[in-house]
Formats: C-alpha cells, structure tokens, sequence
C-alpha cells in the first residue's frame, strides 16, 4: 500500500515513524513543511525536513524533541563569543548537515536533490519531499507586530497571539518534483497530527497540491493534534482558539474541509463525535497520544483501519 503523508513538526515526523513501524518504510512518501525554513550563519537550515530526517533514522534526542543526539554546542558559543546570532540552535553535528546542504544548494541543486541525497546517506527507505523547492515562508501577523516563523516560534517564544497566518512565496510555488506523482499514485492519503496553521498551511498553500487533494480519488484521513482541546507541545490550540474559534475536533476538521474523509481524535474528545459527522467527516475515536513505541503503533493501526473504510 503506498502512502503519502503530509507532515511537519515533532508530532508529524513521530507519526510517520509509527506508520514506518507497521508498513513497509519505502512504501511511505512524505511532503513536508518547508515554510520554517531560515538561514543562519550563511546555513540553509529546514527544520521539518531535518526532524523527519533524524527521527525516521534514529538520529534524533528523544528528551529535548528537536534535533540530533548526543549533541555538543561548540560552535555557536564560539560564534556567540564573537558576536554572532545565537538564539536559534545548532549543534555541532546539525551543522555538519547544514554544511552540506548549503554546499549542494549553492551549486544549484534544488532542495529536492540535496534533500534525496542526505535521506539515502543516513539509510532511509523512506522518501521524504519537500513540499515545493521555492521559496516559501510562514508569516505571523499579530498585535506586536509581523514575524517570521521562526522569530516567532522561537525568538519570541510564540508569545505573541496570531491575527493571521500569510506564506510569502506561495503564489509561485511549484510542487517540488515527486510530489504530484505521490499524491496521485497513493492509495491513501494522511495528514500527520501537526499544526494545521503552521505545520499543513504552508504545505496546502501550495495550489496544485491542494487541488491534488481536493481531485482525490483514494481516502484522505487527517489525525488531530490536540487531546482534550490542548495541545501536546506548541501552540496549535492557542491559534486553533483565536482563528477557528475552538479547540474541538470538529473545529480541527472544518480547517480541512473538502480535503479530509475522515478524522482521528482522542478518546478525551469523544463527546464531539456528531459534530464532527456533522460536517460531512467520519469521526475515528482512538487514543493518539504518541508516548511510546507501543502507543506510537496503537495510533498507526487505528489510522490504518481508518484509510481502509474511509
């Protein structure tokens, strides 16, 4: 069974890793969030593209949630001595991936390429796809003021509530190569338990790929990202809040409306069953909390069982 899923953040590359541990992992593509992406100290840095990386290869620090393990900060606080940005981390071995990233992007490879390359250097059998090569960035309007995603995210902690999200560069955007192909050859669809705003926006901001999903022709099933209406890690049910107007899942549903047959929620949000019917999607009730190997694999199951009568 072939599977593309669309995916960023923590909560997504820990879903795609649950779903690489009960199918075949080259039977899974993911098209992942590039509107994160930054550049830091001359570095090409893509955060979502890097975490699906290291989680799907076993590379990444379980107790901090981002980046490699075994991690040492040289050289940021070298650069931090001598002046330079160092509120947004890199690690010494994160570096080392940046380095040959930015290298490969300056010799005019696409993201695509470089992205092809470092997946089969650390051994996937995986595919993952950004979701375009141009550029395209998340943009955070709020009452402070406009932010990048990451300033936001990171330099400001998410602090600031968000009046509109906007994706500078969307109008533009191609589907990088292999996705289209994905979406159309899959015979399911998913959308990981990431941030609908943050993490799917920027991906769905993408017009052929949200016409791809719209002209479907096999299931699409999307997992929520809150339990109880809060969120995991992160800002997902603030945002949810102030620009859907709720943290149910009926709620996460109405912001893939057209796109989804069915939704995956948690057993804390079952009261919301008929609501979320109502709108025209199948409610799958499960427990999604992704705390172990064991819970990771529940959760996959159930989204599989859930693809197969959508």
């Amino acid at each position: 069974m072939r599977i593309a899923v669309l995916a960023g953040g923590v909560g997504g590359a820990r879903f795609v890793q649950a779903l690489t541990e009960v199918v075949r992992p080259s039977d899974v593509t993911v098209i992942a969030n590039v509107g994160d992406d930054l550049e830091v100290h001359g570095l090409h840095v893509s955060p979502d593209l890097d975490t699906l990386l290291y989680t799907l290869a076993g590379l990444s620090d379980e107790e901090r949630g981002w980046g490699r393990a075994e991690e040492t900060w040289n050289a940021l606080a070298a650069a931090d001595e001598l002046g330079g940005e160092s509120w947004f981390k890199l690690g010494d071995r994160d570096i080392g991936l940046h380095l040959v990233r930015a290298q490969r992007l300056r010799s005019g490879e696409p993201l695509s390429r470089v992205t092809a390359r470092l997946t089969a250097a650390v051994g996937l059998e995986s595919t993952i796809l950004p979701a375009t090569d141009e550029p395209l960035r998340t943009w955070l309007d709020t009452p402070n003021g406009s932010y990048s995603f990451q300033q936001w995210f990171v330099a400001r902690a998410h602090r600031d509530p968000v009046d509109r999200v906007r994706f500078e560069g969307a109008a533009d955007a191609r589907p990088a190569p292999g996705v289209l192909e994905a979406l159309h050859e899959a015979d399911a669809i998913l959308i990981a338990p990431s941030n609908p705003f943050v993490s799917i926006g920027p991906i769905l901001a993408v017009e052929r790929i949200r016409r791809a999903l719209e002209r479907r022709r096999v299931p699409c099933v999307a997992v929520s990202p809150l339990i109880g209406g809060r969120a995991v890690k992160g800002p997902a049910a603030d945002m949810l809040q102030r620009l859907e107007g709720g943290t149910t899942p009926a709620h996460v549903a109405q912001r893939y409306a057209g796109l989804i047959d069915a939704l995956v929620f948690d057993e804390a949000d079952a009261e919301h069953v008929e609501a979320v019917a109502a709108l025209g999607v199948r409610p799958v009730v499960t427990r999604t909390l992704m705390s172990d190997a064991e819970a990771r694999r529940r959760l996959a199951e159930a989204v599989l069982d859930a693809m197969a009568v959508a």
